[in-house]
């Protein structure tokens, strides 16, 4: 990689691995060399973010480009930090994560054959599995390894698809629809706030359920829900606006006639 005397950094991948080295240095950036792995944590979650939700409003590849900057940034801090501390760094990093992908796909780097995505992801799991066994964990299952700090609702959808991966996967799309409508008369029938919780929670993991049979990510289906709730309570609040009257001057009935109106009126497309 070239080196340019007029800027502190080598052209192509390396670039923002040597930023992060520049920044943790004795003369660099004094917040910078006080973050630790715990501290960055918040940032890390916060880039994610900001990438999926590039993604998600289809946004310019300029933009789209820069948010995987900054969520690579995250990753060159965190490589920094462990090669300041002895234990690996960034061109380990890499190193593993090509030689886990190389084992795991021997239907690409091997002899194998896969009939299609579904065989992958099965293989995927029985040789996760395996390596668990070898490396002294045999107790561990699938669920076990999807993390438990995501939002809930991938937590779930993930910890489900995984078992339904390894043969545990009941019932067809049918079924998990009458499972989900008995959840929801649980739920309105609960006798106290403690079962109304219970109840609640077996709900949304039969919800998850029915999404995942019906091949719909839950996350993003409830993201995608959210949005438009957003965009139609914004048409909704600025005809109140034009009105000038609040959501508390009008009953039920006509808050409810404003509602039905923003729901027939386009969105208003997301800003850049």
């Amino acid at each position: 990689m070239a080196e340019h005397p007029d800027r502190p950094y080598p052209d192509g991948i390396g670039a923002i691995f040597e930023i992060a080295r520049r920044l943790r240095a004795p003369d660099g950036c004094p917040w910078d060399r006080e973050q630790t792995h715990e501290s960055l944590r918040p940032y890390l979650l916060e880039e994610t973010y900001e990438v999926l939700e590039a993604i998600d409003r289809g946004l310019d590849d300029a933009r789209l480009r820069e948010e995987l900057g900054d969520l690579l940034l995250q990753v060159a801090m965190h490589s920094a930090i462990a090669e300041e501390e002895g234990r690996f760094d960034a061109a380990q990093v890499s190193e593993a994560a090509a030689a886990k992908i190389v084992a795991r796909h021997p239907h690409v780097f091997g002899d194998a054959r896969v009939a299609d995505a579904e065989e992958v992801l099965r293989n995927w799991e029985h040789r996760k599995l395996e390596e668990a066994a070898r490396e002294g964990r045999p107790e561990e299952t699938p669920l076990d390894r999807v993390p438990s700090a995501m939002p809930a609702l991938a937590w779930v959808h993930g910890m489900q698809k995984r078992a339904a991966r390894v043969g545990f996967d009941p019932g067809d799309v049918a079924e998990a629809a009458e499972v989900v409508a008995a959840r929801a008369r649980e739920a309105a029938t609960a006798a106290d706030h403690e079962e109304a919780f219970r109840r609640v929670g077996d709900l949304l993991l039969a919800a998850v359920t029915l999404a995942r049979k019906l091949r719909v990510s839950p996350e993003d289906a409830l993201r995608a829900a959210g949005q438009r709730f957003r965009d139609r309570f914004a048409v909704m609040h600025r005809e109140l606006l034009d009105r000038g009257v609040g959501y508390r001057d009008l009953d039920p009935a006509e808050l409810s006639a404003v509602w039905d109106r923003a729901g027939a009126s386009p969105p208003s497309p997301p800003s850049a």
